[in-house]
């Protein structure tokens, strides 16, 4: 099992720039693909990215894809989301997940961070 924590959010003009960090305990943190998810307000949640655990492969969806970067330190038992040219519609309460090796989905969820981005 792995515990998260996510920070880094904030209140940022458009066309700035934040970046966010997810900070598991436990020791097993490398084994784990990670990722990153988002809910606006009145929204379903979404997928933002998502790195592997092996091979650091990541994959984003259309709508952050070239603006937003999915980076992992194990060193640090850490998974960052550089976030570049902020729009209003990427204001959301991001969360960071987990997903352990042989599992069907992401199980394990950070409590998130609220970003906002004013226009």
């Amino acid at each position: 099992q792995v515990q998260l924590v996510e920070s880094g959010g904030g209140l940022v003009q458009a066309g700035g720039s934040l970046r966010l960090s997810c900070a598991a305990s436990g020791r097993t943190f490398s084994i784990y693909d990670m990722g990153w998810f988002r809910q606006a307000p009145g929204k379903e949640r979404e997928f933002v990215a998502r790195i592997s655990r092996i091979s650091f492969s990541t994959y984003y969806s259309d709508s952050v894809k070239g603006r937003f970067t999915i980076s992992r330190d194990n060193a640090k038992n850490t998974v960052y989301l550089q976030m570049n040219s902020l729009k209003p519609e990427d204001t959301a309460v991001y969360y960071c997940a987990a997903d352990p090796p042989g599992g069907t989905d992401f199980e394990y969820w950070g409590q998130g961070t609220q970003v906002t981005v004013s226009s």
